[in-house]
């Protein structure tokens, strides 16, 4: 078994009151968050394969007045992403990843440099920020100039997802926070 395997294991393994322990202190952490209450344009992923549970996190945003913004695979631009309006409304489809995501309307679409908060799935995380995905590089490659966007990422995980050290690649973005518990 892999890393990547093996740590999704370790996630999909918590126990329901591990979980939900966990949980509520990552959502303490992001209703305190400071950057939270300039932020307009939040993008987040739908929870899959054990990850938090992004709902919740989903219901404050739009309780806040917030514009929530989930990833979909590129139709025209292999390994991309572009990030859709979701709403209560929004009608959902699983891509060929299993993983549910609002049909394309291009009229829901965000250019990237408008979203305020990118919260960024992962696999595995270190000490100091580098995460490891599901090995696309989809994450990697939206993030490049993040600095320069003035885009805060922020990883979302569980304790148990925590190595010592990942085996970071150049091409590898460094979160500048990642919230766990």
């Amino acid at each position: 078994m892999n890393i990547r395997q093996a740590i999704r294991q370790k996630r999909r393994d918590l126990s329901p009151q591990q979980r939900c322990n966990a949980q509520q202190i990552i959502y303490q952490k992001i209703k305190n968050h400071p950057a939270l209450n300039q932020a307009e344009n939040i993008a987040i992923f739908l929870s899959f394969d054990g990850e938090v549970d992004t709902k919740p996190i989903i219901e404050y945003l739009w309780q806040q007045n917030k514009s929530v913004y989930l990833p979909i695979t590129h139709p025209f631009c292999k390994n991309h992403l572009l990030f859709l309006k979701y709403t209560t409304n929004t009608p959902l489809i699983k891509n060929h990843f299993g993983i549910f995501e609002p049909e394309l309307n291009v009229n829901n679409v965000i250019p990237f440099v408008q979203l305020d908060i990118v919260f960024t799935p992962l696999v595995a995380f270190d000490e100091r920020g580098y995460r490891m995905g599901m090995g696309g590089g989809y994450y990697d490659r939206m993030l490049a100039n993040y600095q320069q966007q003035q885009i805060l990422p922020i990883g979302l995980a569980f304790s148990c997802q925590k190595l010592a050290n990942i085996d970071n690649q150049p091409w590898d973005i460094k979160l500048p926070e990642i919230i766990y518990a």
